[in-house]
């Protein structure tokens, strides 16, 4: 499972299989180490009213449970510098921002709980999506969605066969999922030609269905957009399969059952209705 920090404080869940895998880290290794390896001695605590306290702070406001291995002056002026969880991140000194490298590089308001950098990335996703029409995604749909959800996927990912599994519930919750082809482990791997395969298949959703029960699907080779979906995924920030956006590009995350995605969506377009009626800063309460 590929975790962010975020998944670490409860903003986001993703459930998703990794990219490619690392050698270096082999499931038995992992295990091992992570038995035998000692804990950790724990730090001394920051005093009170500093910034190294008020970042200890502010990612305890995010989730109580998870602790800061160490925090100390950082090489941006105005912030800390936190190991939380074996990844570094950057608090401001007065603990309202947190800033995660790498995966984006998102900018996380702590009081508000909020990814600032995704109003951004999702206007950009938006965009990319458009490139990818629906003809050249598998489309799995109700007769009359409430939602529709972009899904990258991949034929070996675990989370991405879990997740097809249920996709009668998915359109039972009034879920459209449209999949586009993200092959995990790069261009010309196997993977990448059960992919290409399945895309040029006479039937698409069958043959992606049995992809993904490991059943025989015939080799195919003809003209697809696999290798511009690939793309667009990784344009989009994919960092592992499956990868679920909504219509306006926001990402909800990895994996996640049907009826918490319904409940995901419908807040979603609830805090979406809420901002329109409120109206842009300045806008029609300041008019006359």
């Amino acid at each position: 499972m590929k975790r962010t920090l975020f998944a670490l404080v409860g903003a986001i869940s993703l459930s998703a299989c990794a990219q490619a895998p690392d050698p270096a880290k082999a499931p038995g290794a992992m295990a091992s180490s992570a038995n035998s390896a000692p804990k950790a001695p724990a730090s001394a605590a920051p005093k009170a009213g500093t910034p190294e306290a008020r970042a200890v702070e502010a990612i305890a406001r995010l989730n109580p449970q998870v602790k800061a291995d160490k925090v100390g002056a950082a090489p941006i002026p105005g912030f800390q510098e936190a190991i939380v969880a074996g990844q570094v991140v950057y608090v401001s000194n007065d603990g309202r921002y947190l800033f995660l490298p790498g995966s984006g590089g998102a900018l996380f308001d702590v009081d508000a709980r909020k990814n600032l950098s995704e109003g951004a990335l999702a206007s950009m996703r938006k965009e990319l999506l458009k490139t990818i029409p629906v003809s050249e995604r598998i489309v799995f749909a109700p007769a009359n969605p409430k939602y529709t959800v972009s899904v990258f996927t991949d034929v070996e990912c675990g989370y991405c066969r879990k997740f097809h599994s249920e996709i009668a519930e998915y359109n039972r919750q009034g879920i459209a999922v449209q999949y586009l082809a993200f092959p995990r482990m790069g261009l010309g791997s196997d993977d990448y030609k059960k992919m290409v395969s399945v895309w040029c298949a006479p039937d698409r959703r069958k043959a992606l269905t049995d992809a993904k029960a490991d059943h025989q699907v015939q080799s195919r080779s003809c003209k697809t957009s696999v290798n511009q979906q690939y793309d667009v995924g990784q344009r989009a920030g994919l960092t592992g399969t499956p990868m679920i956006l909504a219509a306006d590009g926001t990402q909800l995350g990895g994996y996640i059952p049907p009826a918490a995605l319904r409940a995901t969506l419908d807040k979603l377009a609830a805090e979406s209705a809420k901002a329109a009626q409120a109206g842009p800063p300045g806008g029609a309460a300041g008019s006359r």
